[in-house]
């Protein structure tokens, strides 16, 4: 049997075709070749961003949408990937932001790293199995290495934990508010969501909003709901209110199948009418008797459900879809199919609800309800540009938080780590047996590169930077500490922490993407 071509084989004479005719296949060490090169490019296009100094990117869509940021995973997601290789890069880093909100640029750069490394290695015929194997070794190395740096707990306090928002978030855009300030509201929104403990990031919304400052950006104890009470006259305020949420609609219930009525009398009419009648009052009725204050409805109210509801004294609103998980939740209200069944649902409860304007619109502000803690960081920006990137800013920085509030594990900043686990594996490489140890010998290097972009991007000569805190690194802790100056010191001293579960992660995401791209030999595409 021979290969005739990329789409064919060759069997007794006869042309077996297996790919379509206009697929493209590319194979064996052009296909290696080629997906290396796309995830050192992505590692690139973000390393000048690294660090608080780093450079900005401005990224401007087909249709002229601009922005301006130099969040790594803003970058990779904004960016038009085309290579597949490429996007298994921006898909981790997306995992990574998603769950922790910050390292995915540091992840990016160990990623070319590795793959520069594994480059050479193959180019001296080094099987791409035993460099994966390598690079679980690293990844097992790395993270004994990174416990290792982890702050005492006689070290770790709220202080810590302020310094750890600050540095994930000094760089970034954040408006006229100073750091330390915004830092100081995100914890305050962590904190209001303490559950025995432990924070839930689900519990925390950030709502962007124009028209003022960074400045005001504010922890609503509660949740907001973009909503309009549905007729004049309700009130705009209730406190120590009673909460239903309806998953429906309150209207005249359409029947089953279709049906049709005829009505010949005026008896007849003026029955069909008191009937409809009867079931929209009846819908706030039941509300009243269920002793409801306020309620949210995922579908429509009939006119004359709300002006009854308003004689009643219950505020109302309505197209609350989107909303309603975070009400309920917040209020401890069930969510319940009709009106008739909100006593029996379990209504909620919330210490206030209010009607606010919002600029031309209206949000509602539910604060301290009985139901799970719930906060709310409303994010203020005079500008949509710098509203964005604020906006960025603040949801990376309560990643962080709850990441270094749950866990209570902050390590040193500035390259410190890096510059531990590169130190680590170069000890370890000699217990690693076979050929795989030349893999763990160059992922220190890799490592190496992290300081090195932090030096760059303070305008400092990295070679010289990475030799000064190898040698302060053995005889203390020290990292590029950047504050006006940029020195080599201890940065716990100047507040310089990050979660050590970034760090973690940002390794795993490295080998994880590293290692799948060096698995792949045969890339097959269709036309």
């Amino acid at each position: 049997m021979s290969e005739s071509n990329p789409g064919q084989r060759q069997r007794s004479g006869a042309p077996v075709f297996i790919l379509d005719e206009d697929s493209e296949r590319t194979a064996g060490r052009d296909a290696q070749q080629a997906n290396i090169a796309a995830g050192k490019a992505i590692a690139e296009a973000v390393r000048t961003t690294l660090g608080p100094q780093g450079m900005d990117k401005m990224l401007v869509s087909d249709s002229g949408d601009v922005v301006i940021t130099n969040d790594g995973a803003t970058i990779l997601s904004e960016m038009d990937i085309e290579h597949p290789a490429a996007q298994m890069l921006v898909d981790v880093a997306d995992e990574q932001e998603a769950a922790l909100g910050d390292g995915t640029t540091t992840a990016a750069i160990l990623t070319g790293e590795l793959l520069s490394a594994a480059e050479e290695f193959l180019d001296q015929d080094l099987h791409p199995r035993t460099i994966v194997e390598g690079y679980w070794e690293v990844e097992r190395i790395a993270a004994d290495a990174i416990d290792d740096c982890i702050l005492d707990d006689d070290e770790f306090g709220e202080e810590s934990l302020q310094q750890a928002v600050e540095s994930a978030m000094t760089g970034k855009g954040t408006g006229s508010v100073a750091v330390d300030a915004l830092a100081g509201t995100i914890i305050e929104a962590v904190e209001r969501v303490d559950d025995d403990g432990t924070a839930d990031r689900d519990a925390i919304a950030v709502e962007a909003r124009t028209g003022r400052s960074a400045s005001a950006t504010e922890v609503v104890d509660g949740v907001l709901a973009d909503a309009d009470p549905v007729r004049d006259g309700m009130p705009e305020r209730v406190d120590d209110a009673t909460v239903a949420v309806i998953d429906g609609d309150l209207e005249q219930r359409e029947p089953g199948v279709d049906t049709e009525y005829a009505i010949s009398t005026d008896e007849q009419l003026s029955t069909a009418v008191a009937a409809e009648e009867e079931t929209l009052v009846g819908y706030a009725e039941s509300l009243a008797t269920a002793g409801v204050d306020v309620a949210f409805v995922t579908g429509d109210i009939a006119d004359r459900t709300a002006s009854a509801l308003a004689s009643r004294g219950i505020l109302a609103f309505e197209d609350v879809d989107g909303d309603a998980a975070a009400v309920a939740a917040a209020t401890g209200a069930s969510q319940v199919p009709g009106a008739d069944e909100v006593e029996a649902g379990d209504p909620g409860s919330a210490g206030a609800i209010a009607v606010e304007a919002a600029g031309d619109d209206s949000v509602v502000r539910i604060e301290a309800g009985a139901g799970e803690p719930r906060a709310t960081v409303v994010v203020r920006g005079s500008t949509e540009h710098a509203l964005d990137e604020i906006e960025r800013t603040v949801n990376d920085g309560i990643d962080v938080a709850v990441a270094a509030y749950n866990r209570r594990e902050v390590v040193p900043g500035g390259g410190m780590v890096e510059v531990a686990v590169a130190e680590r594996l170069r000890e370890a490489a000699a217990g690693v047996e076979g050929r795989r140890q030349l893999a763990v010998e160059a992922a220190a290097e890799a490592f190496d590169a992290v300081p090195r972009a932090l030096a760059r991007s303070a305008g400092e000569d990295p070679i010289d930077t990475l030799v000064e805190l190898r040698a302060a690194n053995r005889e203390g802790r020290a990292g590029l500490v950047i504050d006006g100056d940029v020195t080599v010191a201890d940065p716990v001293e100047h507040g310089v922490l990050d979660p050590a579960a970034v760090k973690r992660e940002s390794v795993r995401s490295a080998v994880e993407v590293a290692t799948m791209i060096l698995r792949i030999d045969d890339v097959i595409s269709a036309d």
